[in-house]
């Protein structure tokens, strides 16, 4: 499920965002020190933001602050990237069955609309297109869900992996199309079970791909 949020991040995110990219390419390895200023000039930004980002980094894992030395890039296990797609699986499965219950004829069609435009960009093949539509698609179903705070929460584990990795997904999952069309169902029969299920059964099947792309990259040199 594509993140959630403004467009036009706070510099801390951006900075953030960028470690996070660089962490999950490979292009930095558990064990390594983060360096500020690199990370200033490759964000566009001064090295107070860059400082708070790695703090923010901290909270979520990704990073650890060693006293007197700096920022170090800490352990991503195969099992860190299925416990975050099964924490989103069962927010988003209570969004998405909140949704069924409230949606509403006009935000059925507005669904159905999003779905139509996210099928053409994957047939496209367009990664870019494929993000876009597919996060306006779920971001269409936790709005209709009415439920602010849990979307919020959503949207704060959704963020521990880089947007392009999303895209990446919609394009290479093939039931990503028969997913949508399965939620769509749902939502119409106002079947909050059978929304909830495809919805998590749609976000976990995500895992195991990604654990692939990660040691495709080469992140892990273990059997962790």
């Amino acid at each position: 499920m594509p993140p959630e949020g403004p467009r036009h991040r706070p510099l801390p995110d951006m900075v953030a965002a960028h470690v996070r990219e660089q962490i999950m390419s490979g292009a930095i390895r558990p064990g390594e020190f983060l360096r500020m200023e690199p990370i200033a000039d490759a964000v566009g930004v001064s090295i107070t933001p860059v400082r708070e980002g790695l703090v923010r980094l901290t909270n979520e894992g990704f990073v650890t602050a060693v006293p007197r030395r700096g920022f170090v890039v800490a352990e991503f296990t195969r099992r860190d990237v299925r416990d975050l797609f099964w924490a989103q699986s069962r927010l988003a499965g209570e969004l998405a069955a909140r949704a069924a219950d409230r949606i509403t004829v006009d935000e059925l069609d507005e669904f159905s609309g999003l779905m139509t435009m996210s099928d053409a960009a994957i047939a496209s093949g367009d990664p870019v297109a494929i993000g876009e539509y597919g996060h306006r698609l779920h971001r269409h179903v936790n709005l209709v869900a009415r439920s602010d705070r849990l979307a919020r929460m959503l949207a704060s584990i959704v963020k521990h992996l880089p947007n392009s990795f999303y895209g990446s997904i919609e394009a290479h999952i093939r039931t990503v199309p028969a997913d949508h069309r399965d939620l769509y169902a749902a939502l119409a029969a106002h079947d909050a079970e059978r929304a909830r299920a495809v919805t998590e059964r749609h976000t976990l099947g995500s895992a195991d791909y990604v654990v692939e792309m990660l040691e495709g990259r080469g992140l892990w040199g273990d059997d962790r």
